[in-house]
């Protein structure tokens, strides 16, 4: 089948298409109309035969004595005050006579038997029981088209008479689909005609209008040679002369163009993989602006920096992207829109942090058009903090070789101290009493030399690993249930909080629960008389840098923050207490922090501390998850916010 045949019964087929359903929707729309048409009309001879019915046991009942309690004398004479009764029995002839649509009457008592009806049959027996015409009210076009034209049924309109706010009587009206059916019949013959006519004309338009279409291909083949290279140009000269169908020429030259635009496509879309990854490792947040002011390129940080999603952000005017209640918003969204560069100004936020904010507009070199702008936002903060980090990491590595050295050099003189000290025990013996009680004091110290030396070289010495998934929150339980023993003799009460969903991470636990021990002595300690201690543990939803919230970014680490209420640790010590050897504690090794940093270092985590003079200081140990808990929490975290975002 040739290419342009093809094109005329796809039209064709789309407008039969579009015009069959807007008429279905007619003629359903017309079936529905007339469902409620019908069904007010009913429900007003319902109201109509109430009205009479309530008549009929007035007079019928007024002047009888009646025991509330018989019940079957009170049908009796409810029955004989119906049937009796004149109009009651033309209005409800006259509804089945003079209403097309209606089947039947029936009049029913409050234990749903029969009192009166248009078949006679019924009377004394059960009411029908039949679906209620509500059901068709509520049925879409396409069901509601198969209720009145399909198999027959009676539908039920029911108007309750009651007494003292309980059903007396009730008054049931039953309409049947195939009275509908044939009611509306002419209107729906006349919709039909019309719907006939809507599509024959459509199928007439589109067929002229396709040809019409197709007449201008050749035009369409030419400005596709525009396109081609001249290679494959020449090549289709050569090949157009063996071909008749011009849309298939101008299909092979669409699908030629096609190609070159995927294969484009494929390099821009590794190039913008590349880029976005490059922007996400990227500290420094970044935003290009286009000359009308819409952003094009936005990093993470950026959108951190921000509190913004990225995606939200891609696109928006530089008005909608700036808050002006803030300080950075409104200074970067004044240098904007006045289109005045900012050089490396120092922005301090409400939160007290500090930012580095540049605003650079980008020009045209030969006419000078302003091509857009890029803002560049740096946070001091986090680099000195890195800095801070590096500058411990490159001390611990000093005193790392140092101890090495130091524990090679010092151990083997230690060791023949030692040996001649066990000698010289040996020829004094018990002779002198006051030289024995010397070397004794130098064995001592001898010894305590060489445990000084031995932490040395343990600590210079690489620690082989023994790493397994474990869940963290077994992990502190039992370093707690460990040390509240020895806390609560110094009145130290540890209070733990931890979250309901398993931690998992792969860490040698035996080394975590050292750093972990490390932490809480210390702690303890800083309280002499006594106090609280924290320990909680919870998954990271904050940039280990800057802390700025993630909305939808799932936890990739753990936090073990231990918190106590000491003195504080002051500013001018703060940056010293991970030094080996430095202690503020009598009688304190300085080695427990030291430690622990060095044990968090090889989990591939960190430590933080904060403290404030007089209320306490925290540590947080910092440790990242295993990929398999990471990746689940953040799918749960995707999908919880498609939740909410569905639900708004």
């Amino acid at each position: 089948m040739r290419l342009k045949t093809k094109l005329v019964l796809a039209i064709t087929g789309l407008v039969f298409l579009i015009a069959g359903l807007i008429s279905f929707v007619y003629v359903g729309q017309l079936v529905r109309e007339a469902v409620h048409q019908s069904y007010d009309t009913d429900r007003t001879e319902a109201e109509q035969i109430r009205m009479v019915l309530q008549t009929a046991l007035e007079n019928g009942l007024t002047g009888q004595k009646v025991d509330p309690n018989n019940f079957l004398q009170l049908r009796f004479l409810e029955a004989q005050a119906v049937r009796s009764d004149i109009p009651l029995g033309a209005a409800i002839e006259s509804a089945v006579r003079y209403y097309p649509t209606v089947y039947d009457v029936n009049i029913g008592d409050a234990q749903s038997s029969t009192l009166l009806s248009t078949n006679a049959d019924t009377e004394d027996q059960p009411l029908p029981v039949r679906p209620s015409y509500d059901e068709l009210l509520n049925d879409d076009p396409t069901q509601l088209l198969i209720e009145v034209f399909g198999t027959p049924k009676v539908f039920d309109i029911m108007v309750p008479l009651e007494r003292n706010g309980q059903l007396f009587a009730s008054v049931h009206v039953g309409v049947r689909t195939t009275l509908l059916g044939a009611v509306y019949k002419p209107w729906l013959t006349q919709a039909m005609g019309l719907m006939g006519f809507a599509l024959s004309f459509s199928l007439l338009v589109a067929f002229l209008l396709s040809n019409f279409a197709l007449r201008p291909l050749e035009q369409i083949s030419q400005q596709l040679d525009y396109w081609t290279p001249p290679g494959d140009a020449a090549e289709e000269d050569e090949s157009s002369e063996t071909q008749q169908d011009m849309a298939s020429r101008v299909s092979s030259k669409i699908e030629k163009i096609g190609q070159r635009m995927r294969n484009v496509e494929e390099v821009f879309s590794a190039l913008k993989e590349n880029l976005d990854q490059i922007l996400g490792n990227l500290q420094d947040g970044l935003i290009l602006f286009t000359g009308d002011g819409r952003a094009v390129l936005v990093s993470e940080a950026a959108c951190r920096f921000l509190h913004k999603d990225r995606d939200t952000v891609l696109g928006l005017h530089a008005r909608d992207i700036f808050d002006r209640n803030t300080v950075l918003g409104r200074s970067l969204w004044e240098s904007v829109d006045a289109g005045v560069s900012m050089v490396q100004e120092e922005i301090r936020t409400e939160t007290g942090r500090r930012i580095r904010a540049s605003v650079d507009f980008i020009h045209d070199d030969e006419n000078g058009q302003g091509l857009g702008a890029l803002v560049t936002l740096h946070d001091i903060e986090s680099a000195e903090q890195i800095e801070s980090e590096l500058e411990v990491s490159r001390r611990m590595a000093a005193i790392g070789r140092l101890t090495s050295g130091v524990g090679h050099e010092v151990k083997n003189p230690i060791n023949a101290i030692v040996v001649h000290l066990e000698l010289l025990k040996a020829k004094l013996g018990d002779t002198s009493p006051p030289a024995t009680r010397h070397l004794e004091v130098i064995d001592a110290e001898i010894r305590r030399l060489d445990r000084v030396v031995q932490t040395l070289v343990d600590f210079s010495r690489p620690v082989e690993l023994q790493l397994c998934e474990q869940d963290l929150r077994d992990i502190i339980t039992e370093v707690v249930a460990l040390s509240s023993a020895e806390l609560s003799t110094r009145d130290v009460a540890v209070v733990n909080s931890m979250p309901e969903e398993p931690l998992i991470a792969n860490v040698d636990s035996d080394l975590l629960k050292q750093a972990l021990l490390n932490v809480i002595q210390n702690g303890a300690q800083a309280m002499p008389g006594g106090g609280r201690l924290e320990v909680t543990l919870q998954g990271d939803r904050k940039s280990p840098l800057n802390g700025d919230r993630f909305a939808l970014k799932a936890s990739k680490e753990a936090i073990i923050s231990i918190r106590d209420q000491g003195p504080g640790i002051p500013d001018e010590i703060r940056e010293k207490i991970f030094d080996l050897y430095f202690t503020t504690k009598a009688g304190g090794s300085g080695i427990g922090l030291a430690m622990t940093y060095r044990i968090l270092q090889l989990h591939h985590g960190s430590v933080e501390v904060q403290s404030i003079l007089g209320q306490g200081s925290e540590f947080s140990l910092r440790i990242p998850l295993a990929a398999v808990d990471w990746g689940r929490r953040h799918a749960r975290a995707v999908s919880s916010v498609s939740d909410e975002v569905s639900g708004e």
